[in-house]
């Protein structure tokens, strides 16, 4: 086996990994949400960069090949550290790749008139990750972000069909479109989010497109593994995953089946402090 690493602080990445597998069935996945340290977002840049260098140098050891940060906060504030320093030290063969940059790639082209809505956690609207990235592939781009630090405990205490959600998803538009009343583009920039969609939508302007992460990065990963056959022939196929948690299995496997949407079965890893 040498599957493709998930890594996420929790269980969001697994909106991404649903992706992935709707796209790539036939690939084997390792996933690990670091539940016992979660959340990220509000941690320094050097914690979020330290426990993401554990978890992945773990995905090397069960011979992965291939790790995806499917964390914005992990991506916004670990990748570029590990691939710049570590990876050509400690496994120049293999590759990480995150969320933010295959998402901005191709965000602008989503957009009719070049204005794009960003709802986001705080700690990924503070690190200015999205605008940046944005702009440098679109550069006459308006972005504007909106931090929504409710949506995680609404969906993590599945509070999502609620007049609680309703309320604060409709503060946070209205607070995105006061910023931008022209937006034609909503990105959600965290996965969780997803899981509002259909929510997200009713209070949505009509002709405003809404985008899930998910998609665009499985899209994006359907095209890394045509460009890098020396990679993708280290991929094992046999269409199979596996879940690895730092922290309850139980609560993991009752909420990692909401944000899968399928049965999940994990198991406990555990990661000493370094």
């Amino acid at each position: 086996m040498a599957p493709i690493g998930v890594f996420d602080s929790g269980y969001g990445g697994l909106t991404v990994l649903r992706e992935f597998v709707k796209l790539l069935p036939q690939y084997d996945y390792l996933y690990l949400g670091d539940n016992g340290r979660a959340p990220y977002g509000n941690r320094s840049f050097e914690t979020v960069y330290e426990y993401t260098l554990q978890c992945v140098e773990w995905f090397f050891q069960q011979d992965c090949a291939l790790v995806i940060l499917a964390c914005n906060t992990a991506s916004a504030k670990a990748l570029r550290t590990i691939q710049q320093n570590d990876l050509p030290e400690i496994a120049p063969d293999r590759r990480v790749l995150g969320v933010i940059r295959p998402t901005t790639e191709v965000i602008g082209s989503c957009s009719e008139n070049g204005e794009i809505g960003i709802l986001a956690t705080r700690g990924t609207v503070l690190s200015e990750s999205y605008p940046i990235e944005i702009h440098k592939f679109f550069p006459d781009m308006r972005v504007y972000q909106e931090a929504c630090p409710m949506w995680v405990p609404i969906v993590e205490n599945n509070e999502i069909d609620t007049p609680g959600a309703d309320f604060f998803i409709k503060k946070n538009l209205h607070s995105l479109f006061h910023k931008g009343p022209g937006i034609d583009t909503v990105l959600l920039a965290c996965t969780h989010y997803p899981l509002l969609k259909d929510k997200i939508q009713e209070h949505l302007p009509i002709d405003v497109k809404l985008v899930s992460q998910g998609e665009l990065v499985a899209s994006s990963l359907t095209g890394y593994l045509l460009r890098h056959p020396e990679i993708e022939q280290r991929c094992s196929k046999n269409g199979q995953q596996q879940f690895f948690t730092t922290d309850s299995t139980e609560d993991f496997d009752s909420h990692g089946s909401l944000f899968f949407g399928a049965p999940v079965k994990s198991r406990y890893l555990e990661l000493k402090n370094h």
